[in-house]
């Protein structure tokens, strides 16, 4: 399969902070490729980079065929970029901003008109298109976000933490329209620091502090991962979360309703019945049973604790 983007080696400082290091990653062409990590971990800056419009300290990435850096302005013209922010213009209306993208990008006054009316109907943008984007909802702003940054027909699209200030529903359209995209032809590169989301993607890279700690297909990272999972159901979750605390090869706890979710390094044997006999004589009749590890479990465990998510370096045949 190609590969839409490549990094090797990809570094950046901002003085003394080291924002990106050393990241090596292959984009698969017409995939959704997902990165997933907590504020700072160096998502924005390593997609600036393959924009072309950061410069990196160290290393490369060639970007469908082209430097990055070297071959700036040609791989501007083959990808779309949406920001985290609303980085269009308030004080225009839909339609202007979208007229005036076009001009950005070279278009034709026939291509204009053209691109501008599809756009318009594609994104669901009739019925407010004389408006000013400054008064637009969360939800109908990210519509135009997206309109405009595929208004040249890009083979690639970056988009930053681009669901950030909607609504869920919101969301879930989004999500829809962009696997409509990539059956279309188009390779999207997606930050995100929701779980649900990051589970969309075909393939995902797991950074933290400027580094790639997992990446893999999510149901495999999942199911790979160094950890085991026991979920626990008592009468005093209180208690049971002490017990639990001070029990070798707990990783982490969470609650989820009248459930404890427990995370336990692999290494232990029957780790069902180590949780088990620990809870013995302080919460009565706890149920004890191993579930499945979810991707949020893989996060944890790979920001958290090195070692238990599946190898950085991995990738899917």
């Amino acid at each position: 399969m190609t590969d839409a983007i490549t990094a090797r080696g990809l570094t950046r400082r901002f003085g003394d902070v080291l924002a990106v290091d050393g990241i090596d990653l292959d984009v698969p062409a017409r995939q959704i490729y997902g990165f997933l990590g907590p504020n700072g971990s160096g998502k924005s800056t390593t997609i600036r980079m393959m924009c072309g419009l950061l410069k990196p300290t160290a290393g490369t990435v060639t970007v469908l065929g082209h430097d990055a850096l070297k071959e700036a302005e040609t791989v501007r013209l083959k990808l779309g970029y949406m920001t985290q922010r609303f980085s269009l213009w308030d004080d225009l209306t839909v339609r202007e901003n979208l007229d005036f993208m076009c001009k950005i990008y070279g278009l034709s006054s026939a291509q204009r008109r053209a691109r501008v009316a599809q756009a318009v109907g594609e994104y669901r943008l009739g019925d407010f298109e004389r408006r000013l984007a400054g008064t637009l909802s969360g939800g109908q702003r990210q519509r135009l976000a997206l309109a405009a940054a595929t208004l040249h027909d890009p083979r690639l699209l970056l988009l930053d933490e681009p669901t950030s200030a909607v609504d869920p529903q919101s969301r879930r359209d989004f999500w829809e329209k962009l696997f409509d995209l990539v059956t279309g032809g188009t390779t999207i590169l997606v930050s995100t620091h929701y779980m649900d989301e990051a589970e969309r993607c075909h393939q995902l890279a797991i950074l933290d502090r400027g580094r790639v700690v997992a990446q893999g297909p999510p149901k495999r990272l999942a199911r790979d991962i160094e950890a085991s999972v026991v979920e626990v159901e008592c009468e005093d979750l209180p208690a049971a979360r002490r017990v639990l605390s001070a029990l070798d090869g707990v990783l982490s706890m969470a609650q989820l309703g009248s459930r404890l979710h427990v995370l336990l390094h692999r290494s232990l044997d029957d780790p069902e019945g180590r949780v088990r006999a620990a809870l013995a004589g302080h919460c009565g009749a706890a149920a004890v049973e191993r579930v499945p590890a979810t991707l949020e479990d893989v996060f944890v465990a790979a920001t958290t604790f090195p070692g238990t998510a599946p190898a950085a370096g991995e990738r899917a045949a």
